[in-house]
């Protein structure tokens, strides 16, 4: 749960030139964590976790990471059951420890954005805008 606090300052007119008078007024907000709105964010932490490991392939596969070190092996398996759909979209070479630029990790990594984007705006639907 998410406390907001907001303090409304309003300066009145003074009724008498000696006094000014100052009229303070408070709002207390309790804005609480919805379902679809914790279901949004869920499915975006999910998504950036993902496209993290997909930037991470994209850049080891450009620099030409060797296969054989246990981190750069880690995010080439982890990652190919999510570059494996857009293997025959481009020209398709995967010869590990050679500098290549994949662009089909690119485009896996827009696809993925754009389903994160889509599920976090259907749960999302009902809540009304601020």
């Amino acid at each position: 749960m998410v406390d907001r606090t907001e303090r409304v300052t309003k300066v009145t007119q003074p009724i008498q030139p000696a006094t000014g008078q100052q009229e303070v007024v408070e709002r207390h907000e309790t804005a609480t964590e919805t379902g679809p709105n914790l279901l949004a964010r869920i499915i975006w932490f999910i998504a950036g976790i993902l496209l993290i490991l997909l930037a991470f392939r994209f850049v080891f596969a450009l620099l030409g990471a060797n296969p054989n070190n246990g981190f750069a092996n880690f995010i080439y398996t982890t990652s190919h059951p999510f570059v494996a759909p857009f293997f025959g979209l481009f020209g398709y070479d995967l010869r590990y420890g050679v500098s290549r630029f994949e662009s089909f990790t690119l485009v896996a990594m827009a696809v993925y954005a754009l389903i994160a984007w889509g599920l976090a705006r259907l749960v999302t639907l009902a809540e009304p805008r601020r």
